[in-house]
């Protein structure tokens, strides 16, 4: 880690490390009153690749799914785009209980929204994901979806918000609107288009890159997608981790 926390390297620790010290190595930064943060949380190979066989849980390992859960844990709202719900099967988060002092204090319910960023809503409602989640999920989508579609999503128990003009989200409204409704520490995770559209957008103010010791070739995508920002973008380095070949990083807007 840098000099921002004493927490001991996986090397020369010699044991895992705990989950208290790796919420206090992450936590959110404080927020002004009706400020927020966006974070997004990636995984990606030496090579570049965000994915293997389309998902990301082959190039990952178990420190990284600890940090995975640890962030979501500290999360108001977790963002992910339609596609990536449907490839990586997503369900409800889950009520923690080594986290439940820590988000009772920080004024947080028991677990993370989570909000689905989808143009079509073509995601299947009887999934666990909008049946049975601790906190109703949320869909964020343009004021042109189709409207079939909102009422099956609304009568299947989930919340859309529209965030956008047309038939597609608007990145930094759909930021606004989550924290209007008090979401303001907010994870993304992916996939890489929904955060090329949150880099696009400029609104991302904080990334979490696992760098997994690992190649793969192929054509995978990066861990962002498509078009191109003008001038890059310039983060700063906030912290870095090492355990079994695997770099956990964070980088922070300037």
């Amino acid at each position: 880690m840098t000099d921002q926390t004493s927490l001991p390297t996986g090397a020369t620790a010699g044991r895992a490390w705990s989950l208290d010290e790796l919420a206090e190595a992450y936590a959110y930064p404080e927020l002004a009153p009706g400020a927020h943060w966006l974070r997004a949380n990636m995984v990606s190979t030496l090579d570049g690749a965000a994915q293997h066989d389309g998902r990301s849980q082959p190039i990952s390992g178990e420190t990284d799914m600890q940090i995975f859960g640890t962030l979501r844990a500290l999360a108001d709202v977790v963002i992910a785009g339609a596609e990536t719900v449907r490839q990586e099967g997503y369900r409800p988060a889950r009520a923690r209980e080594a986290f439940a002092a820590r988000r009772e204090a920080a004024g947080q319910g028991p677990a993370p929204v989570i909000a689905v960023v989808t143009a079509s809503l073509d995601l299947d409602f009887t999934l666990p994901l909008f049946t049975s989640p601790l906190v109703p999920t949320l869909l964020l989508t343009g004021a042109g979806a189709p409207s079939d579609r909102v009422a099956e999503a609304t009568a299947a128990g989930a919340q859309v918000v529209v965030a956008g003009e047309g038939a597609a989200v608007d990145p930094a409204r759909a930021v606004r609107e989550l924290a209007a409704r008090g979401l303001r520490r907010q994870l993304t995770e992916g996939g890489p288009r929904l955060l090329g559209q949150f880099v696009a957008a400029d609104v991302l103010d904080e990334l979490c890159l696992t760098i997994s010791p690992t190649l793969t070739a192929g054509d995978a995508q990066r861990i962002a997608g498509g078009p191109s920002v003008t001038v890059p973008h310039r983060l700063a380095p906030a912290s870095v981790l090492e355990e079994a070949g695997f770099l956990f990083t964070s980088y922070r807007r300037i």
